[in-house]
């Protein structure tokens, strides 16, 4: 949902350590700072916007995230979680869109996806796949084929690795490849720059 406004909820902690991770800062669980369920659905009505993103660190390394979940359900916003893939997706109720990573070699943690996960997705959820260089697009693109992703209607994006693939490469190889993908930017970065945090 690229372009459109929304409360941007980060949760603390994360066990994965991807080797283009541009959020180090969540990485601890001590990072940010501690706030109930309670507390985080009343910031959220305050900000008056109907889509918000869940996302971390990796929101599903805290027991609560379902139940976070679920009160922004019932507040009636439309809830997006992006997770790095590592955890399955059980718990997610009902009603949540999901951006599920798939993790390359290049990632350093290609190990820790749960592919199991794939079969779940439905309509309105998203495959993202962050590439570092051609290796990663190369095993992302088998991917693509070995798993038939992308071809209903949950998208496979792909996007470059900041500062190590350009996206006129990416965007040049998914081309020549005809690959049933989208090309993925991190608006935040072009708009503000890399080094920007809390946009």
């Amino acid at each position: 949902m690229a372009g459109i406004a929304c409360t941007f909820i980060r949760l603390a902690g994360c066990p994965l350590r991807c080797t283009y991770c541009d959020t180090t800062q969540a990485i601890p669980t001590d990072s940010g700072h501690w706030m109930s369920i309670t507390d985080i659905l009343s910031e959220v009505k305050q900000h008056q916007r109907p889509l918000v993103l869940v996302t971390g660190g990796e929101p599903l390394a805290q027991r609560q995230c379902p139940e976070l979940l679920s009160g922004l359900l019932a507040l009636g916003c439309e809830v997006q979680l992006e997770t790095s893939g590592a955890y399955l997706l059980n718990d997610v109720p009902v009603g949540v869109r999901k951006i599920v990573d798939l993790k390359t070699p290049g990632s350093g943690e290609v190990e820790r996806n749960r592919l199991e996960n794939l079969p779940q997705l439905c309509s309105g959820d998203e495959i993202k796949i962050v590439l570092t260089g051609r290796a990663d697009y190369e095993w992302a693109r088998d991917m693509i084929h070995q798993h038939q992703l992308g071809q209903g209607d949950v998208p496979v994006l792909l996007s470059s690795a900041w500062g190590e693939l350009t996206a006129a490469q990416l965007c040049e190889w998914m081309l020549d490849d005809c690959l049933p993908a989208r090309l993925q930017l991190q608006l935040h970065k072009v708009i503000w720059g890399a080094e920007a945090t809390g946009v």
